[in-house]
């Protein structure tokens, strides 16, 4: 009977143990980001700020205080980190020395660029904050990989379970010329410029051993707080019936369409690399469409009112920066969808990832996640 026992006991441990080796093997064990400020979780502030005021109401809303995103709460890249039961991306630059970073890491820095800063100079056009762009990111992860996996054999097994982000990337490039050029039909020259660049730093990353990667259209840019009041316009036909301005969000469609068929040709020529579009186009434009839907309706005409900022119809002044003295912050962020201008809110990028990993805005579909998004 003692020897029944044990083997069942002994059954039963090796049973769970498999079991709890074995959850959800079909999920992601890592995530590496590339991108600007829609996904930097610290890189621009420990470039730029080590010692943030304390004082900021950037990361109020989760963390309670600066920490590096430009939100007051977490991004798409936090809850999908979240959502496969990893860790918060630590940034690249903020790594300590015998860190673990086993679950990923992230490139993605605020201000950045596809092209590189010479692009700028050369077209005698408005230059980007930074000179960290796409390309030097990837030479980031590249110093990185000897860290991660010694060699080949070891690295294929390592990135067959992790998921690599190319974007979003690329508002920075054309917010650089919307403030440059007056005529929108400018911005169509720089689109394949930039969609060639995306899918070279792609291309590198599958030479790298990355198998599954997403790559990210840009988002409606014409329902932007900023640039719906850099571009205000009196003439009401520049509109659409949701209050955006059409033509810069006809141009995003354009870029999108064009980054859509760059992807399908590299699926072609890599059929063992899985190559998802994130389409952010579609997914956050339907909060302007129906934000009392989502819970953001708090005011007549207020769809595109910054949470933080000061001045005109969208609370945005150029000229006041979000977490200066002159600067206000609205008393709940969790019903507006802009943060402070430029950037959404956590509310907004939450029901943004949720869009992304339960669908239907991932093409194909990404893994089934361990955690849904709360």
């Amino acid at each position: 009977m003692k020897m029944i026992i044990i083997f069942y006991i002994t059954f039963a441990c090796n049973f769970l143990g498999n079991v709890i080796s074995h959850a959800n093997p079909l999920s992601y064990e890592s995530i590496f980001n590339f991108g600007d400020s829609i996904s930097d979780t610290g890189n621009a502030a420990t470039y730029y700020h080590p010692s943030m005021d304390e004082n900021s109401p950037y990361g109020s809303t989760y963390f309670k205080h600066p920490s590096g995103r430009v939100s007051n709460g977490r991004l798409i890249i936090d809850f999908l980190a979240q959502a496969y039961g990893l860790p918060m991306l630590p940034a690249y630059l903020n790594l300590t020395q015998g860190q673990d970073i086993k679950h990923g890491v992230n490139f993605a820095f605020a201000g950045a660029t596809v092209l590189d800063i010479d692009y700028f100079i050369q077209k005698k056009l408005n230059p980007p904050s930074t000179n960290i762009s796409l390309t030097v990111q990837l030479d980031w992860f590249k110093k990185l990989k000897p860290s991660l996996c010694k060699n080949k054999q070891e690295c294929d097994n390592y990135f067959k379970n992790s998921l690599f982000l190319v974007g979003e990337i690329g508002g920075n490039d054309i917010n650089a010329l919307i403030l440059s050029y007056n005529n929108i039909a400018e911005l169509r020259e720089i689109v394949p410029l930039i969609v060639e660049t995306i899918i070279n730093v792609t291309t590198e990353l599958i030479k790298e051993g990355a198998v599954e990667i997403a790559v990210p259209g840009n988002f409606p840019i014409g329902c932007n707080s900023a640039v719906l009041t850099i571009m205000n316009s009196d003439n009401k036909d520049d509109y659409d019936q949701f209050g955006c301005l059409a033509a810069y969000n006809i141009f995003i469609k354009y870029y999108n369409w064009r980054l859509n068929q760059a992807i399908e040709t590299l699926r072609q020529k890599n059929s063992h690399v899985k190559i998802i579009y994130f389409d952010y186009y579609s997914d956050t434009k339907r909060l302007f469409e129906a934000p009392q839907q989502y819970g953001f309706y708090f005011g007549k005409n207020d769809t595109f009112k910054a949470c933080c900022g000061k001045g005109g119809p969208y609370n945005v002044d150029i000229h006041i920066f979000c977490g200066s003295s002159k600067a206000t912050v609205c008393s709940d962020p969790s019903k507006h969808i802009n943060w402070d201008g430029a950037h959404l809110t956590e509310a907004a990028y939450r029901l943004i990832a949720m869009g992304i990993v339960e669908g239907p805005f991932a093409s194909p579909s990404l893994k089934s996640p361990v955690f849904k998004i709360a």
